[in-house]
């Protein structure tokens, strides 16, 4: 006689864990949910090595918010005393050089690999139906970890520290009635100070473990339909799938070794590439620096807020230059989704690339000079990309399409 299944039964068509680990899957299906979307999760085939980078970025994460959290103990957030709290660091906790040289180096390497990542979204077209929400999440975290790092460039209160803090109020005081209040807000007072340095620690903490959250959703998000694909056309069936296991996991652990060895050159041979002279003498309100300048992955939208001559207008400028990425989706509603089969797209990418690179060179110089004409010329290639050239080039498309037979 047949018997009705129990409630505790599961589905064990696929093997499920033997001992303590069958135990809590039985209750908490933890175990059979990873196998499912990080084992037997099925990842398109043609794939390049572009879609390594997001391991890479998960991995950065956790190497920065480890060595943080080892660093945020011996840190003092102090006008009076940030500095010195720094220089005991590195010369007197043990180990302490090197958790700070792995924290500024990842720093640096994982934005780096995040606007390789934003890029290839753009070429690709990654941010298209039915991607909308995976691309907002992305984009959210884009903006929050820009944040973050600026308050981590504050935080060691050298020389660049200060004015950099300085010059950000400054420019947040442009904003038309509420903006002396802000600057008041962010620095805690008239000018940078003990005020700054507990606002940027706190926000500093506090993000960080907020973009933790922010990519788990954005992973989350992702899982929902799957990633994009090189030509932009949806794989199909087991013929153009393979398990993410250990098809992927192969291919991602390569390149994090590639990363690795990366973050070790930079660390260990190269710290200049990433660390400002000028940084590492003590904060002196007394005395500005010839060349006030952020971090090299702030350059682009630091020349974007130099190139306009209105201060106001170079906030707004530079803060929108964040926000029309948000808007992407909408804004190209083309059919066809990978740049490899959009010409006119790819040539705009081309362009897009170049005047990003050209906006960081002309903020590095301060855009003065024929930097400013550079600046402004990129910045209204910037903006006209997005807004001008993506919907024509849809509309261009779309017509294309209904012509077709």
């Amino acid at each position: 006689m047949a018997t009705a299944p129990s409630d505790h039964d599961t589905d064990c068509s696929e093997g499920c864990p033997a001992g303590a680990l069958g135990w809590i899957d039985a209750r908490l299906p933890v175990v059979g949910a990873f196998k499912r979307e990080y084992v037997r999760f099925p990842m398109p085939r043609s794939l390049n090595a572009l879609w390594t980078v997001g391991a890479m970025l998960t991995v950065a994460l956790a190497l920065m918010l480890l060595s943080g959290l080892a660093l945020a103990l011996h840190y003092t957030p102090s006008a009076t005393a940030a500095f010195a709290s720094i220089e005991e660091i590195e010369r007197r906790v043990p180990g302490g050089w090197l958790l700070r040289s792995m924290h500024m180096t990842g720093a640096s390497l994982f934005v780096g690999a995040l606007y390789l990542h934003l890029f290839r979204g753009l070429y690709y077209g990654s941010y298209k139906a039915p991607r909308e929400l995976l691309w907002l999440v992305g984009m959210t975290l884009f903006a929050m970890v820009l944040v973050n790092a600026f308050a981590g460039y504050v935080l060691p209160w050298g020389q660049m520290s200060y004015w950099g803090a300085d010059v950000a109020g400054k420019a947040i005081a442009a904003v038309p009635g509420v903006g002396p209040v802000l600057e008041r807000m962010f620095l805690g007072g008239d000018h940078p100070g003990d005020g700054t340095l507990h606002r940027l620690f706190v926000l500093h903490f506090t993000l960080a473990f907020a973009v933790l959250g922010v990519v788990a959703l954005h992973i989350a998000a992702l899982h929902v339909y799957g990633p994009g694909t090189p030509s932009g056309r949806p794989s199909v069936g087991p013929d153009e799938t393979l398990p993410f296991h250990p098809y992927f996991t192969a291919k991602d652990g390569l390149a994090l070794v590639v990363f690795a060895l990366a973050l070790a050159a930079v660390m260990f041979f190269l710290p200049d590439l990433i660390v400002e002279p000028a940084n590492y003498r003590p904060a002196n309100p007394m005395r500005t620096p010839p060349n006030i300048e952020p971090e090299w992955y702030l350059l682009p939208f630091y020349g974007v807020l130099q190139s306009v001559p209105s201060k106001l207008g170079g906030l707004l400028a530079s803060v929108g230059s964040i926000l029309v990425l948000f808007a992407a989706p909408w804004l190209d509603v083309s059919p066809v989704r990978s740049a490899r089969e959009r010409p006119f797209y790819r040539a705009g990418m081309a362009a897009l690339v170049v005047s990003f690179i050209l906006l960081g060179m002309a903020g590095a110089r301060h855009v003065q000079g024929v930097w400013l004409y550079v600046g402004q010329a990129a910045t209204l290639y910037y903006f006209v990309h997005f807004i001008v050239l993506m919907p024509l080039i849809s509309r261009r498309e779309i017509a294309m399409a209904k012509r077709a037979p």
